[in-house]
């Protein structure tokens, strides 16, 4: 796809099993990573942050980081995963494992992020409040140690996290709210922080009520993700009436490489959210916003690309001055 816009996709799960063939515990096709990403690049996707939820996950996140010098990851422990913690049989332990790892990919220039942790009170089942809360707390000392934003997860939890997020401001630099499905109240609350920024992805943008939440978002504060292969944006979505572009795509059962599988979302997709991201909020430009959007996420995951902008903007403007 000839394609002048360059995007971050913040949020790919490609530890998931799917990128490997694999659903429900059975094989269809092939690993395909490789093809997942080929069709990224060519679709303006310059970066991809990996995601690890777990201390096994983030290990596995940092192996397929290093695969491309366009791959990074986070390393922490999703709301729904942090029983892991005392399940360890030593918290702290585990925590100095999370510590080292997270130190080890800052080194390689790999981890740039802190994460995914935070609240999710929609699926207690799988962790309590109480031990969510416990645990959020613990990773924002994980940021602090190794000077890192955070990549953050808040579903039916907004109260508590915010909460949590004001009492630890202060040594809070920055982060995303990544996946964001909350309502205009939510929103809000999230914008108070200003350091904080607000992930955009097919699950955002299910309903009209979703669309009309996302408008409000200003596009300084915004990033796109696909959190593939979860929350693509499907033909039932509001959001689906923005959609410009189209990949040819097969059910698993009949695997090509060539084409998208039917139900799982990659990272090439990360220019729907885009498009409906402009078509919501009437941009007419969708390369400026691209532009804005691109911007926002090398100020908090790679400053130093933001400062090396600088630079050349201050020597070129020191060439012109003399």
């Amino acid at each position: 796809m000839a394609n002048s816009l360059r995007m971050i996709d913040i949020a790919v799960n490609f530890t998931d099993g799917m990128f490997r063939g694999m659903y429900n515990g059975k094989q269809y096709h092939v690993a395909d990573i490789a093809a997942v990403l080929s069709r990224a690049w060519s679709a303006g996707v310059d970066r991809i942050i990996v995601t690890g939820g777990s201390l096994l996950e983030s290990k596995e996140a940092l192996a397929i980081a290093e695969t491309d010098a366009r791959l990074f990851c986070t390393v922490g422990v999703h709301p729904t995963r942090c029983n892991e913690f005392d399940d360890s049989g030593d918290p702290e332990k585990h925590y100095e494992a999370l510590l080292s790892l997270a130190k080890e990919g800052v080194e390689k220039g790999k981890v740039v992020a802190i994460g995914e942790c935070g609240l999710d009170y929609d699926r207690l089942h799988f962790c309590s409040p109480e031990i969510q809360k416990k645990y959020f707390e613990k990773q924002f000392e994980l940021a602090q140690a190794v000077k890192l934003p955070m990549f953050l997860h808040m579903r039916a939890a907004a109260e508590d996290f915010c909460d949590i997020l004001e009492k630890r401001k202060h040594g809070f630099c920055s982060g995303v709210a990544h996946s964001f499905t909350g309502s205009a109240q939510d929103r809000d609350r999230l914008l108070s922080f200003s350091n904080l920024f607000i992930g955009i992805n097919g699950c955002s943008l299910k309903t009209a009520e979703n669309l009309d939440v996302v408008k409000g978002i200003p596009v300084e504060r915004m990033m796109i993700e696909t959190d593939s292969p979860y929350c693509e944006i499907k033909n039932t979505s509001a959001g689906m009436n923005f959609v410009k572009s189209s990949w040819p795509s097969k059910k698993k059962e009949k695997y090509d490489p060539d084409c998208i599988v039917k139900g799982r979302n990659e990272p090439c997709l990360v220019r729907q959210v885009l498009e409906v991201v402009a078509g919501c909020k009437g941009i007419a430009d969708i390369d400026q916003l691209s532009k804005t959007v691109y911007h926002n996420t090398c100020r908090v995951f790679f400053p130093q690309d933001v400062d090396s902008a600088a630079d050349a903007l201050l020597a070129d403007d020191g060439r012109t001055a003399n």
